[in-house]
């Protein structure tokens, strides 16, 4: 009797151990995603929402993700990145430099003209999140991707033909880099985040903007200003650093092939596919500002050499606010030039 209620009991236990393990395996994942764009601007339409597809696809439906656009969950854009941290949410996407000097490494992308291709670009920002940011600057969550937008260049009322022009300007800026080389360059930068920019614009407080034409759809910019200035060269004025972020336990918590999807659909692959999109996007918003009839002006190389050298005081100064954080900002620099030749930049 008693080997008998041993064998019944053991064969109970086994079979309870094999529910639990097949019920950890089966588990269902709801995973909320909040960011700050509409939701027909092009990376919540043509970027986290495929993405998230291929996630829900590839786990068989186990995992579902949930979107709220245009900070529909509460909170301000510079929020968001605590918001995936301290698990508000489970997932954020948001530019890194909403939040003012946090991210200092990651800056080293965002300095003047340091961006040829934007897609090697992102190539070399992921690279860089994996083998240092990762474990520094973003340890308190989980980085999916890591990407850069198309060329930066100048949206106006006025029109900007010269540096002399730029010159008391008011205009928007998106991060701390950026200002600081939109106030070296003589205009007169206030900082905030994109959704504020048509409000700001019809009201006066600002005269211009900078952002990539990608973007200038979703907010109806080429209606608002009639003046938009390129830069000739393999170099862009700007570029932004945006990541998607995951909830760090909640990342860590999933079932083993859970975690392996997601891990197999963001990375190196989410990163270029996001700038690809976002640098594909830049033509047709173009084609908006051009047959509504706006002045497009692309400053030849030489007047681009001027804005390159006036810059300058921009580049030294990071070097040196990263040595003063024990950071090696000269060769960060470095780094990040070989990474973006390494892919094709």
């Amino acid at each position: 009797m008693k080997r008998r209620s041993f064998v019944k009991g053991a064969l109970i236990g086994a079979a309870t151990a094999m529910a639990v393990s097949s019920a950890a395996y089966a588990q269902d994942v709801t995973l909320r995603l909040h960011q700050f764009l509409p939701p027909p601007a092009p990376v919540p339409a043509m970027i986290l929402k495929p993405w998230a597809t291929q996630v829900e696809e590839a786990s068989g439906g186990r995992i579902k993700i949930e979107h709220f656009d245009a900070m529909s969950l509460g909170g301000r854009p510079p929020e968001l990145f605590d918001q995936a941290r301290d698990g508000v949410v489970d997932l954020s996407m948001t530019v890194v430099g909403y939040t003012p000097g946090r991210f200092p490494r990651t800056e080293v992308f965002e300095l003047p003209f340091m961006m040829t291709n934007p897609v090697a670009t992102a190539k070399a920002y992921w690279e860089m999140v994996e083998a240092d940011f990762q474990s520094n600057e973003y340890s308190d969550v989980k980085v999916l991707g890591a990407w850069v937008h198309g060329p930066g260049l100048i949206h106006s009322a006025d029109g900007v033909t010269s540096l002399e022009d730029m010159k008391g300007l008011t205009l928007r800026g998106p991060t701390r880099i950026i200002n600081d080389l939109l106030s070296e360059l003589g205009a007169e930068p206030v900082g905030m985040p994109l959704p504020a920019i048509p409000e700001a614009l019809s009201k006066g407080v600002v005269k211009a903007t900078v952002i990539p034409w990608e973007v200038t759809s979703s907010i109806r910019l080429s209606e608002l200003v009639s003046n938009h200035t390129e830069f000739s060269g393999n170099e862009s004025l700007y570029t932004a650093a945006i990541v998607l972020v995951m909830n760090k336990a909640k990342y860590e918590a999933l079932p083993d092939d859970l975690r392996a999807i997601i891990d197999a659909e963001s990375g190196a692959k989410l990163s270029a596919f996001a700038t690809q999109v976002m640098w594909d996007m830049d033509a047709p918003a173009r084609e908006i500002a051009v047959n509504a009839g706006n002045t497009i002006t692309q400053l030849d190389e030489a007047e681009v050499a001027r804005w390159k050298a006036a810059s300058q005081p921009v580049i030294d100064r990071w070097i040196a606010d990263m040595d003063s954080k024990g950071i090696d900002g000269a060769a960060l620099i470095e780094e990040a030039k070989s990474l973006i030749a390494k892919h094709g930049g």
